[in-house]
């Protein structure tokens, strides 16, 4: 199932305009999500885009943005702290709330994970929680700010270097991370957790898991991100924190059902935003993706275009032949068929005709090597190659079609 990404804005606890992205299934959708990104991060950083993404199409719409101050959004970075964010997470609810629906799952990654567990007990529809490398303690973030802290602490505020970017931190922020009870407010939520964590995190340490687990009240659950960093910075330990949360969701959202709805008459092919070439197929009730290898600047998650040309040659000759066979009454074995695709010139093509191996240029030859289970005999093996050039799609690549665009 594709996503359809939405800009959106809402007033946030200030009053000041955040910016938004609302990942959408095309398609049936099981339920929203809230996504809180990491301190001083932003709504776009990579872990947050693709797992969006992912859960986006396994039926789970997801909106993600910038807290105060931070990406796209207004406000002064400066004036916010653990405290606002909680203030933006919530207007966030009541945007999604208001607008589309409540969020039934609540995603945090790091401080925002703490930031989730901080407001979930204020949200009543959300069925599940999800926590991404977290602090247990919100004042956790005060070791990111280095030498610096004292300075806060002594003058007021301080510009610290985060990540390589520049930040005003002032004395209000540490003194309200300070005062965080995010333990408390763990055992008070009673709401299903799922907590993931890479032991190898040098950013916020594996003990806090550790922590925010004996905290929690089952069910709850434990996922290691081996060998992942604090910003999953490699796409797939952000796809596997992705389909582990969609697995995890499963128990607490409505069931996705893509095999069973919104049956189509046609194939849709339709891009999906994700990588260069990603479509999504949708083909009656089956949805697959299409895409190109890796080494044409595609993903890889799907079949290419003439790979399901391939397919169809492939699934149609095998069909072909065990309809042949249960109408002749033959013990045929299993029937599978390899093809491969490529272009070549005219003039070494060995099945041509001398009229087709006079052109010019290449032209496309498909190869289709059959395989039986078992023995068959000389003159039913010859046979079954007949049949196998009598299969519709074989008569259609070998006759050529007519294509009728037209532009909506």
């Amino acid at each position: 199932m594709a996503a359809i990404t939405q800009r959106l804005e809402f007033p946030g606890h200030s009053g000041a305009k955040l910016a938004a992205r609302l990942d959408l299934p095309n398609g049936p959708l099981r339920a929203y999500a809230l996504f809180a990104h990491c301190f001083t991060c932003s709504k776009d950083v990579l872990a947050a885009r693709r797992i969006a993404a992912s859960l986006a199409r396994e039926g789970i719409a997801v909106l993600r943005f910038d807290f105060t101050g931070l990406g796209s959004s207004e406000g002064e970075f400066a004036s916010t702290n653990f405290s606002t964010n909680c203030g933006d997470l919530l207007s966030a609810v009541d945007y999604l709330r208001q607008n589309y629906e409540a969020p039934a799952v609540l995603i945090g990654h790091s401080l925002g994970g703490a930031a989730v567990l901080a407001v979930a007990k204020d949200v009543p529809e959300a069925k599940a929680v999800v926590t991404i490398g977290a602090p247990a303690d919100a004042g956790h973030v005060l070791k990111n700010l280095g030498a610096s802290l004292d300075t806060i602490r002594e003058e007021g505020e301080a510009e610290v270097d985060l990540a390589g970017r520049k930040f005003l931190i002032q004395k209000q922020f540490v003194e309200d991370v300070e005062t965080q009870k995010i333990r408390d407010a763990v055992a008070a939520m009673r709401k299903p957790l799922m907590i993931l964590h890479s032991p190898l995190d040098q950013t916020v340490g594996i003990d806090n898991a550790s922590e925010i687990f004996l905290a929690a009240k089952h069910p709850k659950s434990f996922v290691s991100l081996d060998k992942a960093d604090h910003l999953l910075t490699d796409p797939d330990d952000a796809a596997f924190a992705a389909q582990t949360i969609a697995g995890w969701l499963s128990r607490y959202v409505a069931s996705d059902t893509p095999q069973g709805e919104e049956a189509i008459e046609h194939v849709r092919v339709m891009e999906t935003a994700e990588g260069k070439f990603q479509n999504a197929v949708q083909a009656g009730r089956h949805r697959m993706f299409a895409d190109e290898p890796e080494s044409f600047g595609g993903l890889d998650t799907g079949p290419s275009p003439y790979d399901f040309l391939s397919v169809a040659l492939g699934a149609c000759t095998s069909m072909t032949l065990r309809m042949y066979a249960d109408h002749k009454k033959l013990d045929l074995g299993r029937v599978s068929v390899d093809v491969s695709h490529a272009k070549i010139h005219a003039r070494d093509c060995d099945e041509c005709t001398e009229e087709e191996r006079a052109g010019s240029g290449r032209i496309d030859r498909f190869e289709r090597v059959i395989s039986v289970e078992g023995e068959v005999s000389e003159e039913v093996r010859d046979k079954l190659l007949e049949i196998a050039d009598k299969c519709p799609v074989h008569r259609t690549l070998e006759a050529g079609a007519k294509v009728k665009s037209v532009l909506r």
